[in-house]
């Protein structure tokens, strides 16, 4: 006597990749594109020192895996240039390594299976991702690009270092409060999702709670780096 398979749960293949259903995945691709956008609006109409349009690229490079992730950074970037202008096209490249970086992190190279290890590979997110993103704010956009950051560039101008160092300096520091915050939200997020979801994906796993907390605790390690951004601009 043989016992059917059963269809919800995930496989895992040799890559690391988990074989959901195309129904979930062009599912929660538009969700987390439009999650990108919201936050993006949110932080781009209140001038934030940070861009929160990232969060859902870390959870579909997780859930989903990198090369998903990738798509949702590509579509994010292109339906938020059409709400805020083409100021965020050339950062397309930026959501792309972004969602690399957290889908082969986690899948490839174990660095989701204990918070210290993902508070790592979020700080490694964000130092990557000032990287690709310092030469395009300066090639591109002569140094400002209209969001939080810019104020801070001027304060490293002001104080004698060059366009490029200021520019480097100042993506660096809102980089790590915004990937350190929407790491651990996309982590909570993660928690929430139904478990035929994320059965094949190697994260820490926590209580509701616990991943309430955990976002919690992300958000107050960015907003301290917030709040060093906002004593050395005043």
């Amino acid at each position: 006597m043989t016992s059917a398979p059963v269809a919800s749960t995930p496989r895992k293949t040799k890559a690391g990749r988990t074989n959901l259903p195309m129904t979930l995945i062009v599912t929660l691709i538009p969700v987390c594109v439009a999650l990108n956008i919201v936050g993006g609006y949110i932080a781009h109409a209140l001038r934030l020192p940070v861009y929160l349009d990232m969060i859902g690229t870390a959870i579909s490079a997780i859930v989903l895996g990198p090369w998903w992730g990738a798509l949702v950074g590509v579509l994010t970037n292109t339906g938020s240039s059409l709400i805020n202008g083409p100021t965020s096209l050339p950062f397309v490249l930026v959501n792309v390594v972004g969602a690399l970086l957290w889908g082969y992190g986690v899948r490839s190279w174990k660095l989701g299976r204990t918070i210290p290890r993902f508070f790592l590979l979020n700080v490694i997110v964000a130092v990557v991702c000032t990287i690709v993103a310092a030469p395009i704010i300066v090639i591109v956009f002569g140094g400002a690009t209209g969001n939080g950051a810019d104020a801070l560039t001027g304060t490293f101008l002001a104080v004698g270092q060059n366009l490029v160092g200021s520019v480097f300096s100042s993506n660096i520091l809102t980089s790590l409060a915004d990937k350190i915050i929407g790491g651990f939200v996309a982590l909570a997020i993660i928690e929430a999702l139904p478990k035929s979801l994320t059965a094949g994906v190697d994260i820490v796993k926590a209580t509701p709670l616990k991943g309430i907390l955990l976002a919690v605790a992300g958000v107050v390690v960015g907003v301290l780096v917030i709040v060093v951004f906002l004593a050395i601009n005043h």
